[in-house]
């Protein structure tokens, strides 16, 4: 892996871990951190060592407390635009639509750019001192990176619009009671917690999770018609290496050996 100077990466038994490392910023994202962010996705989606990929912040207090508003504050309406439009195609989307599952990791606060960086992610576990909201109405603008259409597709659109409306903060209870996140646990179990979720997505097919996380974001993508996908990745399955093991494993009462092939 590259060296980074925002984010640190380590790939133990093909589950990678991300830490994103700005603890005096409360790990906030700036450009450079998307940057990296972006680099280090792309390559671990070409990467065969790796299976899953965990998302998280370093130190006690926070996964991403936001966007570097310093970065942005001078900007006008066609920069603000292109900023936006940046952060979407380098990152947010990248994000949704790798075919290596990404957990992220959320311990701590989770706000504005933090909450829709964990929101991108397929899965989100919490530590249950974590606090979540998108801020932006406090600063007189709106989440930017994709934040209104993933926090309603998550937990609907009358509690998005509470949350993105009054700026406030939930808990973890709060978050998992609406769907937000899949799973609290303690801020030293958080890592194990996601380490064996990961264990277990790994001894699945890698092909199969691809075309998984295909069908699942065609249901949300205009134009589409997400059941179709799901047929045409369906049948894509069965020339795969993998539906042959799977299937002659299961037959020959056995534990599968996926390739991702």
């Amino acid at each position: 892996m590259s060296t980074f100077q925002n984010i640190i990466t380590e790939n133990k038994e093909g589950i990678l871990t991300i830490t994103i490392n700005r603890p005096d910023k409360l790990n906030a994202l700036n450009k450079n951190t998307i940057e990296e962010l972006s680099t280090a996705l792309k390559t671990a989606e070409t990467n065969d060592s790796v299976k899953v990929i965990i998302l998280t912040g370093s130190g006690q207090k926070a996964f991403v407390a936001g966007a570097d508003i310093s970065e942005f504050a001078n900007y006008n309406g066609e920069q603000g635009k292109a900023l936006s439009a940046d952060g979407h195609v380098k990152l947010f989307d990248l994000l949704q639509n790798l075919t290596k599952p990404v957990i992220a990791a959320v311990n701590g606060f989770a706000l504005g750019g933090g909450l829709e960086l964990a929101m991108a992610c397929h899965i989100r576990i919490a530590s249950d001192n974590a606090k979540m909201g998108l801020p932006e109405v406090s600063l007189g603008v709106i989440p930017g990176y994709g934040g209104t259409q993933r926090l309603t597709q998550l937990v609907g659109k009358g509690k998005a619009l509470e949350m993105i409306m009054t700026a406030d903060m939930i808990t973890a209870e709060d978050a998992l009671k609406w769907g937000l996140v899949n799973h609290v646990t303690t801020q030293d179990n958080l890592l194990i917690k996601c380490n064996e979720m990961a264990s277990k997505i790994i001894s699945r097919s890698p092909s199969a999770i691809a075309s998984a996380i295909r069908s699942v974001n065609a249901n949300f993508q205009d134009g589409v018609n997400g059941f179709e996908v799901e047929i045409e990745e369906f049948g894509k399955c069965f020339v795969t290496q993998d539906f042959k093991e799977g299937t002659t494993a299961f037959l020959e009462k056995r534990k599968p050996k996926f390739t991702g092939k």
